[in-house]
């Protein structure tokens, strides 16, 4: 598994586990924790959450899944941007550590910009990190002027940026990874096969078949090419746990990649970020 560094020096697998939408269906939680621990001896120890997921259910999943391994997994979740402020960031913040079953988080991210001052959120972020209930903290779906007026604001320590990034969202290309890569600050890519979409799509079926691999593999393996990146997706069973383990192997040559510019364009203007 090759590692990505955060600012301050700690490695993180380029691949981790997303959870959306994990949790909610009873008859598929055990098939759903299978999954969970399946990614976990392949190498894909983050396993990223958020308290919006189920409204804590995938936390709760996790949290079950992990049972009597916590110390091997680097734990991320998001609060809600209405709880990111001085006095309700900690409550938020224990409320998730109950439902993973843990003492600490390894990432914490605000999940997305609302009313509370950005400058507040690092404050509120700082003190979780001194009380030792988080290791890192960060951000979820800023741009590049939203990140940085959050470091001008006091959120030199952020250690991510989480965007929605894949072969049909390009518009990072543009502004926001250059920016980020120039700082030294790696980017989270969720929903890197557009939530299961993009395998259907027939052009990158083709190429996928030119050179032998799934399209969900060639999806991935495409959003994993580029260094300080780390994906995040989701998968639900154990099969498709390694069909997404598989892709960290696949190296695309130049002409590959070229034929992936003419499907899918990359940007040639700046494009607001979206989200998912």
């Amino acid at each position: 598994m090759r590692m990505i560094e955060l600012p301050g020096g700690v490695q993180v697998p380029c691949l981790g586990q997303g959870t959306w939408k994990m949790g909610d269906r009873r008859e598929r939680r055990g098939e759903e924790i299978a999954a969970l621990r399946a990614g976990i001896d392949l190498g894909m120890t983050l396993i990223d959450t958020a308290e919006m997921y189920g409204e804590g259910a995938s936390e709760m999943l996790i949290g079950e899944a992990i049972a009597g391994m916590r110390d091997e997994l680097f734990l991320v979740s998001k609060a809600y941007p209405q709880n990111a402020s001085r006095d309700r960031l900690a409550r938020s913040c224990e409320a998730s550590l109950k439902r993973l079953g843990t003492d600490r988080l390894d990432l914490y991210l605000l999940h997305w910009r609302g009313n509370v001052p950005l400058a507040e959120t690092a404050e509120a972020m700082e003190t979780l990190r001194t009380q030792g209930k988080i290791r890192h903290w960060g951000v979820s779906n800023l741009d590049a002027d939203d990140m940085a007026e959050l470091i001008a604001a006091g959120g030199a320590a952020c250690a991510t940026d989480q965007i929605l990034y894949n072969l049909t969202r390009r518009g990072p290309e543009h502004g926001l990874l250059p920016w980020l890569s120039k700082r030294g600050i790696p980017a989270m890519a969720y929903s890197p096969v557009e939530q299961g979409r993009l395998p259907a799509n027939p052009k990158l079926a083709a190429i996928a078949a030119e050179i032998g691999v799934t399209p969900s593999e060639l999806a991935l393996a495409w959003v994993l090419r580029r260094s300080g990146l780390i994906a995040i997706p989701k998968a639900s069973s154990v099969s498709h746990v390694r069909e997404n383990r598989a892709a960290v192997d696949i190296t695309l040559d130049d002409a590959t990649l070229a034929k992936l510019d003419v499907a899918f364009p990359p940007p040639r203007a700046p494009r607001p970020l979206e989200m998912l």
